[in-house]
């Protein structure tokens, strides 16, 4: 009978052990979850990045320390449907030809069949999910978009916004791009945080045996930021929230920049400074971010109550940069500092702790990256590269720089050090960030730095896309029989002209 007992007790001991073991084994072989966050017209203004001292993003810095941030990340465009494009399809605008907020880029037969990034999710396994502003504004009815994503929440918007109208109006009337501020509403009413209750929705109720790409994007702190009071109180009411600027920071700049980024003095900052409204667009911006980190909190706190925070890939990134008053602009559109850098964030399985990559990194290297990490099959027709080396050491140097397009022949390399603009009549511009990180002095033509302004040269594209079949904003091209910028409209616009 002791026999017996003894077997038995050591089956059961051997049972429990091997589903112990099993179970690991299954948890180390399950693909891990992506959360996959993006963040519409987020400079550098969050606490990781340093962009500005009284940012207050806890979330975003309590990711930053879990993994790796990308201190020196860029987008390749400076504007929403070119960035995004080039970031899902890992291709740059000067490959696509998209350099507008039109075509979407499906329209275009060479790219009609082309393989997004959650569509290579789709096909390895992965359930998608999509809230929020991935893509720029949709590419329309939901049936054609139907393939990008297997599960659709809530579109993007800003959801609760104030009746009023501006008052005096702005250069552009009573325009939406020139409204910010505090007004009587709920945090639970804005857009932002109903697609984050959508998105946590289904963190609780996916299938655990099935591995998800979950795609959230934010509307916030693109204008109108509107934010309620317990966020705009975060900020002080006085001018330590203002960007360090100088008045002639844009003397010594080629004239074509001036056409590229509007006319001196530029009508929105004029706008703004008469008004005295300067301080409240950045308390409203700093607020608007504050707002948007608080909802990815929400998400973290969701992955852990619902067990998938171990086996999640989490990246966080900014479509393209935006100035607040920064070389005497208030937008994007920019190929300075303030209109390419952006906040660029990986944690989880495969990513080192703790580290802070000043690298230069490219958005359009997201794609490859996933792959990687989540052990997908590799694709030959990216034209990123894979950041893993940086994601185990952050210290690997990267010989490629980062570079950003914003029109044809218009172009910024970023390398760890040095920003180099060729603009498309030729003339350029060349910055040490290192020891001028607001780009106040121009060294394009400080004999000092001729051999460096030369390797940069080497690294613009050698191919310069002209602009893709049905581009439907303003288009800065360069006459060099008058020796002047001009702007064409290349088709009939079916929306307002975009704000740079």
């Amino acid at each position: 009978m002791k026999s017996i007992m003894r077997i038995l007790r050591l089956s059961v001991l051997l049972y429990v052990a091997c589903g112990i073991t099993c179970g690991a084994a299954e948890a180390a072989t399950k693909k891990p979850d992506v959360l996959f966050i993006a963040i519409d017209d987020q400079n550098d203004w969050v606490g990781a990045l340093g962009g500005h001292p009284l940012a207050k993003t806890p979330n975003l810095d309590s990711l930053a320390e879990r993994g790796t941030v990308f201190l020196n990340a860029h987008c390749q465009s400076p504007l929403c449907n070119p960035s995004r494009t080039s970031l899902m399809l890992s291709l740059r605008p000067t490959t696509t030809g998209i350099y507008g907020l039109s075509p979407w880029f499906r329209t275009l037969p060479e790219l009609r069949d082309r393989v997004a990034l959650p569509q290579h999710f789709k096909a390895n396994g992965y359930k998608t999910y999509s809230t929020g502003k991935i893509y720029h504004g949709g590419p329309g009815p939901r049936a054609k978009k139907a393939s990008e994503f297997d599960v659709w929440g809530p579109n993007d918007g800003m959801g609760a916004k104030p009746p009023q109208k501006l008052v005096p109006p702005t250069p552009m009337g009573n325009h939406p791009a020139m409204d910010w501020g505090v007004f009587p509403h709920r945090d639970e009413d804005k857009g932002d945080f109903i697609n984050t209750s959508w998105a946590i929705e289904q963190l609780a109720s996916a299938p655990k045996d099935e591995p998800m790409f979950l795609a959230v994007g934010y509307y916030l702190p693109h204008v109108p930021c509107h934010v309620t009071q317990k966020w705009y109180d975060l900020y002080p009411d006085d001018d330590s929230v203002l960007p360090a600027i100088v008045r002639n920071d844009r003397d010594d700049t080629p004239r074509f920049s001036w056409y590229l980024h509007w006319e001196l003095p530029e009508p929105r900052l004029r706008w703004v400074e008469e008004n005295r409204q300067w301080r409240n667009l950045c308390r409203s911006y700093l607020a608007s971010t504050s707002f948007v980190d608080a909802q990815i909190g929400r998400l973290v706190e969701a992955l852990k109550a619902n067990g998938r925070w171990e086996n999640t890939v989490i990246v966080v990134w900014g479509d393209n940069g935006w100035h607040v008053g920064e070389k005497g602009i208030t937008g994007k559109n920019t190929l300075w500092n303030g209109g390419t850098r952006v906040p660029l964030i990986f944690a989880g399985p495969g990513v080192g702790g703790g580290q802070r990559c000043t690298q230069p990194a490219d958005l359009l290297d997201i794609y490859p990256t996933l792959i990687d990490l989540c052990g997908l099959p590799k694709r030959t027709d990216l034209e990123g590269l894979s950041l893993i080396p940086q994601l185990k050491d952050a210290k690997t140097v990267r010989e490629r720089p980062a570079l950003t397009s914003h029109n044809p022949g218009n172009h910024t390399v970023r390398s760890e050090r040095y920003r180099y603009i060729r603009y498309a009549d030729g003339s350029e511009e060349f910055y040490d960030m290192q020891q001028d990180p607001h780009e106040w002095t121009n060294l394009a033509k400080d004999s000092r730095f001729a051999e460096r302004i030369a390797e940069h040269r080497k690294w613009l594209p050698k191919q310069d896309a002209p602009l893709a079949k049905g581009s439907a904003s303003r288009i800065l091209t360069y006459d060099p029989v008058s020796d002047e910028a001009v702007w064409e409209e290349r088709i009939t616009i079916r929306r307002a002209d975009p704000i740079p």
